[in-house]
């Protein structure tokens, strides 16, 4: 078995886009149109996860609520100094401030995307 992909709805595909694709640097990979929606495809650097935005014609106009069961999507980048750094330019802000947990000797950060997920990022330094 193989995982594919996660898929979140979209309210507005140009606000998400903009924060999946430059605040946390994954790629556009493809487009799917149907009679009722668009499909978005984003992948990481090395194009083994992806996440399908739907981005459903008649979208609700206060957009999705997400069930209590759902947590998180986690990311991993290279320095959280220059992720905060890039963060900070774009507008966004953290969720929880960058704080280093022990048990997985990992700095970790929440800020939430523009449908109010909550993104988890970590880091080693």
């Amino acid at each position: 078995m193989k995982f594919l992909h996660v898929m979140i709805r979209v309210k507005n595909i140009d606000e998400s886009m903009k924060f999946y694709t430059e605040l946390l640097n994954l790629n556009r990979i493809g487009e799917v149109q149907l009679d009722d929606s668009t499909l978005y495809y984003i992948s990481d650097e090395d194009g083994q996860t992806q996440i399908e935005f739907t981005y459903n014609k008649e979208t609700p106009k206060e957009g999705y609520k997400n069930g209590n069961a759902f947590g998180h999507l986690a990311f991993e980048t290279r320095s959280m100094k220059e992720f905060t750094e890039r963060m900070e330019k774009f507008g966004y802000k953290y969720l929880y401030e960058p704080y280093f947990m022990p048990e997985i000797n990992m700095y970790i950060a929440f800020l939430k995307d523009p449908d109010g997920n909550e993104i988890e990022i970590m880091a080693k330094e």
